[in-house]
């Protein structure tokens, strides 16, 4: 797994770098001080598995960074983080297309679960905003997932995101999660995430049934049948 983590105060990374190095083992933590500096690492990364951007940097307004990060990088899979919870603030970070709002006094482990949830294809709020609020996923959020899904109703439609659609692709071809993660340039336990949310999405139990209904939702070209 490799993540990139912009922040502009130095000690903040380093804890939070600590924190993130126990989601697996292996994983690569890359870091920046500013958007436009997260930019350009996020450039030389195309492998990047999720960024977390720091919504108050120097050098650009936070909105702003948000913004420029997802028109740059419209796929990878981006969390805010801010020392701020108010609500206008968490739903204008979903207007411009963020897929999580941490707030810095959170918890390691509420860290960790944030970006696991992310990962799995979900978006992260904090408990009490939703308790408290209506805050909601709008367009520019949405817009990060597969446009393959905007040809079925929202009543049935199974949420994937492309880089779940790519492992459950490569599933479908009969690849085991050694090979898919080749493939994808992850670790086996980034495979074994992405495709523990398409089980959940698609409500199956294993690898066979996976493909079964992914080919109901025209999800797949016409494969071979994956491995049981």
């Amino acid at each position: 797994m490799k993540i990139l983590l912009a922040d502009d105060h130095t000690l903040f990374r380093e804890g939070l770098r600590h924190v993130l190095r126990g989601m697996e083992e292996g994983v690569e933590i890359l870091q920046a001080a500013t958007c436009v500096e997260a930019m350009d690492v996020a450039a030389l990364h195309p492998d990047l598995d999720v960024a977390l951007l720091d919504l108050n940097m120097p050098g650009m307004d936070g909105f702003e960074a948000v913004r420029a990060f997802r028109g740059r990088f419209p796929i990878l899979p981006l969390v805010v983080l801010s020392a701020s919870d108010a609500r206008h603030v968490v739903q204008k970070v979903l207007d411009e297309g963020a897929l999580g709002f941490i707030p810095k006094s959170s918890s390691a482990q509420v860290m960790i679960s944030a970006l696991r949830l992310v990962l799995s294809g979900g978006v992260y709020l904090p408990p009490l905003l939703l308790e408290q609020s209506d805050v909601r996923m709008t367009e520019n959020a949405a817009a990060s997932f597969s446009p393959v899904m905007q040809r079925f109703s929202a009543d049935e439609l199974p949420v994937l995101t492309d880089r779940q659609l790519e492992a459950l692709t490569l599933l479908a071809e009969g690849k085991p999660n050694k090979l898919i993660a080749r493939a994808l340039n992850v670790t086996e336990g980034t495979v074994k995430i992405h495709l523990a949310a398409v089980f959940r999405a698609l409500k199956v139990s294993n690898r066979t049934e996976a493909v079964i209904e992914a080919r109901k939702f025209g999800l797949l070209r016409d494969t071979g049948a994956a491995e049981q």
